[in-house]
């Protein structure tokens, strides 16, 4: 078994010796030749119920060798038995609380988190109750019908650390989805905490250039196959071009994080110095238990963090408005530096009252550190907070 760079690049590669080929095959077909019609009935029929390939791939909706080979390289990455690829992180977890109906109509979630997850939770527009409970209260709120626990660990906006393990022990029998978009596999690899699914939004570090909207759902075989069908069925099948350059990412990955990472240190250090700022929310900060659980659960801090900016939404705008080398926009993982409002953006739809209790604040800004020199950037936030 190969290191974790040496897996980065070569993953989903297998074939291409056999293929003769050195970069990804990108199959665009929509529908594949039916050359033998019992031989397409028996892979339609597989495919429909979840297998990973067949014989024949039938129709992209079902199967696409690109897409596979984008997953079976991130499941290598994960550490687990399967992956599945879906249109984006929206439409991944859409699956998999689709595909949990079956087993229950009741899920409970751990605030603070993604604000569109949240929003899609609360609003029971997948037919699932969602109740939202700390990670201290799952044992206790368990139900018969309880069919998912959600958390986000770092949390999104305010990079909160949660105890994978005890979720995991408190859950019991019920699986638990982690999302793990803000670690990457580079610096936590849930499935091996005890996670049955780990979701990544891929359009943030998996793909890496900001140019590529995807999600996937690593797992086990056995609880792929059901995330398969909901994709086969509601056609949120991730674009092979997406793919492609989804894989094409993942050689840097790792180089990727660990020079964000670095200069998010820096940053973050500083901030916390700086007058103009009441509050700096990042997991390398910690102390204490938070300290603790961030050395046995990551491997490192992140890239991600959070500030408080004193003078409140006016302040948060202001800040957004004089940036000139970082960028004002949504969205992270990027290989430059973003900063965005999580109260006025990411988190507009979440419920007021939550957005309180997470310290959503109106002065707080979220900021997905890049690979630009630490310095330029250093210099970016001084003359942005003056």
């Amino acid at each position: 078994m190969h290191r974790f760079q040496t897996t980065a690049v070569h993953a989903g590669r297998e074939d291409f010796g056999q293929l003769c080929v050195h970069a990804p095959p990108l199959d665009l077909s929509t529908t594949y030749p039916i050359n033998d019609l019992d031989v397409a009935g028996a892979s339609f029929d597989a495919l429909i119920g979840g297998q990973h390939a067949a014989a024949n791939p039938i129709y992209a909706r079902l199967h696409n060798p690109t897409v596979a080979r984008a997953e079976d390289a991130i499941a290598k990455l994960e550490g687990t038995e399967a992956c599945v690829a879906y249109a984006s992180g929206m439409a991944a977890l859409t699956a998999v609380l689709l595909a949990r109906r079956a087993h229950g109509g009741h899920v409970l979630v751990v605030r603070p988190l993604y604000g569109t997850s949240d929003h899609l939770l609360a609003s029971g527009m997948c037919g699932l109750e969602a109740e939202f409970v700390t990670a201290a209260e799952i044992a206790s709120h368990l139900r018969a019908d309880t069919a998912l626990v959600v958390i986000e660990t770092p949390a999104n906006p305010t990079l909160d650390l949660v105890d994978i393990r005890a979720v995991v022990a408190a859950a019991g029998s019920v699986p638990v989805l982690v999302d793990s978009t803000f670690a990457t596999p580079v610096l936590q690899q849930p499935a091996l905490l005890g996670a049955t699914y780990v979701l990544h939004s891929a359009t943030k570090f998996l793909g890496g250039h900001g140019d590529v909207i995807a999600g996937v759902v690593c797992c086990s075989d056995a609880d792929a196959a059901p995330l398969r069908t909901v994709r086969a069925a509601t056609g949120g099948l991730l674009h092979p071009l997406a793919a492609y350059l989804l894989h094409r990412g993942l050689p840097t990955l790792k180089l990727r994080v660990e020079a964000a990472q670095a200069n998010a240190q820096v940053l973050a250090r500083r901030l916390a110095d700086h007058p103009a700022v009441s509050k700096v929310f990042y997991p390398g900060l910690a102390q204490g238990a938070a300290a603790q659980l961030l050395a046995s659960q990551m491997r490192g801090p992140g890239c991600l963090m959070a500030f408080e900016v004193k003078g409140g939404h006016a302040a948060a705008a202001k800040v957004m408005a004089a940036v000139k080398v970082m960028t004002a926009a949504v969205s992270l993982g990027s290989v430059d530096t973003l900063i965005q409002h999580p109260a006025g953006l990411t988190h507009r739809m979440v419920d007021p009252a939550a957005k309180a209790a997470s310290g959503i604040t109106d002065g707080l800004l979220r900021l997905s550190v890049g690979i630009e020199d630490a310095e330029d950037l250093w210099d970016d936030l001084l003359q942005a907070l003056a």
